[in-house]
């Protein structure tokens, strides 16, 4: 482990040596020497590294790096080592109708930092151009920016002991994720330690891991934590960026969720969920930075070299915008391709996480030609990516960035089809049977292609983008006005019902509908093949209160409420996921045709009209709302399981008898009588209305699934 040095006095200053170093790797190594520093900039003249006192607040010496091997500065400064402040300044050409942004008066985060201190202070002075000015972002800034810029860390050896940790690797069909932001699932946990409140140590408590083992979650899906900003005009309002989608370090933990500031507790995190069967996913994004288009702050790309890292415009002073935030990485520049590879191998091997869901992946995909596949080459090739988990959020804001399906193996996508379709059917909506039946399968129609499975939609009913499940039988439109955007922002489209009343309620026949409708759709998540993404608070009804777009909402409304905690719906959501691991038909790696098993002939799936038959092709087109579905082991599986056969019905309209499938049923469970017992059926059963009702032969309810 490499001890830290001493603080920077004038005369230690003064006796630092620099000489060449090395181009690799990037960003700041530490030696027993020194520090080595390899910066990229294709278009700089000249790149310095400043270091500042302890308290990042004086900048005490610049040191021009002194070596450039082809578009990599570098040199290696002996005498300073971990726990060194620093940033950088790029002297090169103003010349944004170039595409040229260099402005040695901002001091720039290194893309490469592995630890951020402090956070941005809005100022004037972050501007390169000069704010008032007629010429606008043609003119030049001469106000330093320093006292404003968070300071890189340099970070050695930690030492951290792994405890033997390895990757989890758990197979598509047994994985079921949970979407759940750091201070949001653990702000208000009385469980915690209020000191570990909001932080990775509170992830780790083990108030959240006993929960989240409750559940049968095998994989937590964190919002953002690569280190990010509050954006300005949220810190003018009051507000927080809240979900993190504004990164400036893609190497680096965010500060806010750290106790103590010490980066290992996200290993800590991570090691504790591990040993608790619990993968860790990230949610990331490399589709923008913080630093907005022409008129935003230079805080480190723009200023080390805007031309490479950002798509720009043909007449290069303006910005693509495919990602709705004013800019859009470049990630068909080798440099900015690199730097996207290497910080995803750095969060696997120092980190240890499992996997990442991509924010808004369609826009990794673009190149000067429409849609590149260089990173999908990149990133299917790597040897260190190829065991983690890689999921596609498959779409942008650009022209035809709605790539649902387009995404090869090994990426899994979020399904919005899934849904929207199964939202609609719940909400009674004319002739969905049809795309009921497409989400109960996974959407086959959109991604049995190319050896993909089952595995490769992930479902979702909710997420953090949108109503919590609790909103969605609650409110017919958003309710965004905390927001401070006039209830502008946010889906409009939410396929939505708020059951008689917009809001909350004590009318007990609405209250009781509502959670008849919550339990309903949970149980077609987890009946659903595929791989289920329950979003954190869903289990516990938790609120947002209407608004769909909870971005800026650091406070209750984004936060996950305990104290008010559905203990009655935690207990069916704990039900539904025994189920779906005990009926392990329910959640298969290969699709279902309706094609005959090669062990005995029968069918891998069978639908079933309420009536005692197979549906026709009039019945999927009437305006019913009824039907079931026999599921076994898929026709595909090489041997058998021992799985047995489930027979479900799903029943959004009124109460209508069932005529069941020959042979003799056992109700496993109807989401309309939660607490009703397993119990052997005669013929015929009445589905409640808004219910889902599971059947298995009797030889299968003694039998528990792994």
């Amino acid at each position: 482990m490499t001890v830290p040095r001493p603080s920077l006095t004038p005369e230690r200053i003064a006796r630092l040596e620099l000489s060449p170093g090395q181009s690799w790797p990037m960003g700041a190594s530490v030696d027993e020497a020194g520090v080595n520093f390899a910066v990229f900039s294709a278009h700089a003249t000249k790149i310095e590294v400043c270091l500042f006192s302890d308290d990042g607040r004086t900048e005490l010496t610049r040191i021009a790096l002194p070596e450039r091997d082809g578009d990599i500065w570098h040199g290696h400064i002996a005498g300073i080592g971990p726990g060194a402040r620093y940033g950088l300044r790029a002297h090169g050409p103003y010349e944004p109708e170039n595409g040229h942004r260099f402005n040695p008066n901002k001091l720039l985060i290194d893309p490469y930092a592995r630890k951020i201190d402090g956070k941005v202070r809005w100022s004037k002075a972050l501007m390169g151009y000069h704010v008032g000015s007629p010429l606008g972002d043609l003119s030049f800034s001469t106000r330093d920016s320093a006292f404003a810029v968070p300071k890189c860390v340099v970070v050695g050896p930690d030492g951290f002991d792994w405890q033997g940790d390895k990757p989890l690797a758990r197979p598509g069909p047994e994985t079921l994720i949970y979407e759940a932001h750091v201070k949001g699932l653990t702000a208000t946990h009385p469980g915690i330690e209020p000191s570990r409140r909001g932080t990775f140590r509170g992830v780790a408590s083990d108030a959240i891991i006993e929960h989240l083992t409750s559940l049968g979650v095998t994989a937590i899906e964190l919002l953002p934590v690569q280190a990010f900003i509050d954006d300005r005009f949220l810190v003018e309002r009051g507000l927080r960026n809240y979900w993190g989608y504004q990164t400036i370090a893609f190497f680096s933990p965010e500060p806010r969720y750290l106790d103590h500031g010490d980066t290992a507790e996200f290993k800590e995190m991570v090691r504790r969920l591990h040993k608790a069967g619990i993968e860790v996913i990230l949610d990331v994004v490399y589709n923008h930075t913080a630093e907005g288009d022409g008129f935003g702050p230079t805080l480190s790309f723009r200023g080390l070299d805007n031309a490479a890292y950002y798509r720009l415009a043909p007449d290069r002073r303006h910005y693509i915008n495919d990602c709705g935030t004013g800019n859009a990485l470049n990630l068909a520049h080798p440099a900015v391709l690199r730097m996207v590879m290497d910080s995803l191998r750095f969060w696997v091997e120092e980190y240890h996480v499992d996997g990442f869901r991509f924010d808004l992946a369609a826009a990794l995909t673009r190149g000067g030609h429409g849609f590149d596949s260089g990173f999908l080459d990149a990133i299917r090739q790597d040897p260190v990516l190829a065991r983690v988990k890689l999921i596609a959020e498959p779409w942008d804001v650009g022209p035809g960035g709605y790539r649902l399906g387009h995404f090869p193996h090994p990426f899994r996508e979020w399904n919005d089809r899934y849904r929207d379709d199964v939202r609609a059917f719940w909400r009674g909506d004319a002739h969905m049977l049809p795309g009921l039946a497409k989400a109960l399968l996974a959407s086959p129609e959109i991604f049995d292609r190319d050896g993909r499975p089952a595995t490769a939609s992930v479902n979702l009913i909710t997420s953090h983008d949108g109503f919590t499940l609790a909103d969605l039988v609650a409110y017919k439109d958003k309710h965004n006005e905390a927001n401070g955007e006039g209830n502008r922002d946010g889906h409009s489209a939410n396929f939505s019902d708020n059951l008689g009343h917009e809001g909350p309620t004590a009318d007990p026949l609405i209250v009781k509908a509502r959670a008849r409708r919550q339990r309903a759709i949970l149980a077609t998540l987890f009946f659903s093949q595929g791989i289920p993404m329950l979003l954190g608070g869903d289990e516990i009804g938790n609120s947002q209160r209407g608004n769909n777009n909870a971005y800026a909402q650091d406070n209750e409304t984004g936060w996950i409420e305990w104290k008010k905690a559905d203990i009655d719906l935690l207990a069916f959501t704990r039900r539904l996921s025994d189920l779906r691991r005990r009926f392990k038909v329910l959640s298969q790696r290969n699709f279902l045709h309706s094609r005959p098993r090669p062990a005995d002939g029968l069918l891998d799936l069978e639908w079933w009209h309420p009536d005692g038959r197979a549906p026709s092709d009039a019945d999927w087109h009437d305006h019913i709302h009824t039907i079931g579905m026999i599921v076994r082991g898929s026709a595909e599986t090489l041997k058998d399981l021992g799985e047995h056969e489930v027979f479900v019905v799903f029943n959004a309209g009124h109460a209508r008898e069932v005529i069941l499938p020959p042979g003799d049923w056992v109700r496993i469970l109807d989401s309309a009588n939660p607490d009703s017992d397993e119990k052997p059926v005669s013929d015929a059963y009445k589905a409640a209305e808004q219910s889902v009702v599971l059947f298995a032969h009797p030889d299968a309810t003694t039998q528990e699934g792994s």
